[in-house]
C-alpha cells in the first residue's frame, strides 16, 4: 500500500516537472542551447 502511494507521488512529481519544463516560456532557451554545437564547429576543426 505504501509503495503504491510513493509511486503515485513520484509519478505526479515527474509529470509536474515535465509540464513546468516544457512551458512555452522556455522555448527561446531551448532553441539557443540547440544551436550551441552548430556555432562551435569551426573552432573544433584542425
Amino acid at each position: 500500500m505504501i509503495a503504491g502511494i510513493v509511486t503515485l507521488i513520484l509519478l505526479i512529481a515527474f509529470l509536474v516537472g515535465v509540464a513546468l519544463l516544457f512551458r512555452p516560456r522556455h522555448k527561446a532557451e531551448f532553441d539557443a542551447a540547440a544551436r550551441i554545437p552548430l556555432e562551435d564547429q569551426s573552432e573544433n576543426m584542425p
